[in-house]
């Protein structure tokens, strides 16, 4: 199936997509570990289904260095060794944080208090507003069936450098 819309063609959705970029560049300049970054953005987007934001962030975090054996584990970082207890405390802030719909209170108490052991005040404002960010992401690029698997690493910065 193709893409009902091109987002990067059109002159809207193209403005919009360049103030979208530079709130994910204050994400990205954040003290927020850029692993984390990309494996809490990878979660988000396979529980969203978004196939064009799992492969920008999966082809992102390895072409920084990150292993095929995390970013294969992902799906199931709960059932594997690889993952600090930092990353598991951000893993399950992203996927509370994006499967508001499926529980009464959002993020547990819990989890905010595990990742409030790990993370200071500016990584944790970089991790709720990435959560935010990559969740409204995926729902840009499920919607038009923005595909994924021709994206190459970098270019999505440059577009907007």
């Amino acid at each position: 199936m193709d893409a009902r819309f091109n987002l990067f063609e059109n002159e809207i959705t193209a403005k919009f997509a360049k103030r979208f970029a530079n709130a994910g560049l204050v994400i990205h300049q954040s003290p927020l570990p850029a692993s984390t970054q990309e494996l809490v953005s990878l979660r988000a987007s396979q529980i969203n289904g978004c196939g064009w934001c799992i492969d920008v962030h999966t082809k992102e975090a390895s072409a920084a260095g990150e292993s095929a054996v995390r970013l294969n584990l992902v799906a199931a970082w709960r059932e594997s060794t690889v993952f600090s207890e930092a990353e598991r405390a951000a893993l399950a802030l992203a996927e509370e944080g994006t499967r508001l719909a499926d529980a009464h209170e959002g993020v547990s108490d819990e989890t905010w208090a595990r990742v409030r052991e790990h993370y200071d005040d500016d990584q944790v404002a970089a991790l709720v507003a990435l959560v935010a960010l990559v969740n409204a992401a995926n729902r840009l690029a499920v919607i038009v069936h923005q595909r994924g698997g021709s994206y190459e690493a970098g270019s999505f910065a440059a577009a907007f450098n």
